[in-house]
């Protein structure tokens, strides 16, 4: 199997945690193809920067789908550009926060996602609710820049915790979903602290990818994700033309 992980940023030190923590988990014989977006924001946090992550996202994926990638993964909790890109490709894609909540409700009744700001608070309650988990998560935010998460001196390890720790103590949370995916590395070392499930958006994304495509399945192109329409794209978008 060929699973592509793209980092929708432009960091590529963001790139590298996401895909040790997806060849952590792959079975064997699942290649990991690693991809970082060469246009948009150093880090995405919140819609402006979601908004002009896409089409460097959507670069990657066409790219990676023609090099053999059997699934894609966009390695970002808000599931940035998911939509367009499953419209785009022939192969399944899948975004974290989905692929997380999925396997945390698999594991927990109540569970809490930790995130990194205020602003992708808002949007992950947001896609909670969009992907039927509302009822059962409450998100947290650790007031955590993304870009924090590469520096061990900044703390942020310490307001992680403690979120978790409020997690656990207010919401009643019966297990963890870390909220970005810079924690990716966190999630075992989290897990045997705390003593509950910590899920990692990278390593489940993973997981379902594989088992995806075991079963041959990928992205139906009835409906909503119908390949895009044939039609001039303008300017700097030209070379998106369907």
């Amino acid at each position: 199997m060929r699973i592509l992980v793209i980092n929708p940023n432009t960091t590529r030190s963001m790139t590298d945690k996401a895909a040790e923590a997806a060849r952590i988990v792959a079975g064997v014989g699942t290649e990991i193809i690693a991809a970082t977006s060469q246009i948009g924001p150093a880090s995405i946090e919140g819609h402006y920067d979601g908004a002009l992550a896409v089409p460097g996202l959507l670069a990657e994926i066409r790219a990676g789908e023609q090099a053999g990638a059997q699934a894609a993964v966009i390695a970002c909790f808000d599931d940035t550009g998911l939509d367009a890109a499953r419209a785009l490709a022939g192969i399944p894609v899948l975004g974290l926060c989905e692929s997380a909540l999925v396997t945390a409700g698999f594991l927990a009744q109540r569970f809490t996602v930790v995130t990194t700001l205020e602003r992708s608070r808002v949007l992950l309650e947001n896609l909670s609710r969009h992907y039927g988990f509302g009822g059962r998560v409450k998100v947290r935010a650790a007031d955590i820049p993304v870009l924090e998460l590469e520096d061990e001196a900044s703390g942020a390890l310490g307001k992680l915790r403690r979120q978790i720790e409020l997690a656990l103590d207010e919401d009643g949370a019966e297990a963890i979903v870390l909220g970005c995916a810079g924690m990716a590395d966190l999630a075992f070392a989290l897990q045997e602290e705390y003593g509950v499930p910590v899920i990692d958006g990278v390593s489940a994304a993973v997981k379902q990818a594989e088992a995806l495509i075991a079963q041959r399945l990928t992205t139906s192109k009835r409906g909503s994700y119908a390949a895009p329409l044939a039609k001039v794209y303008s300017g700097a978008m030209a070379g998106f033309a369907p």
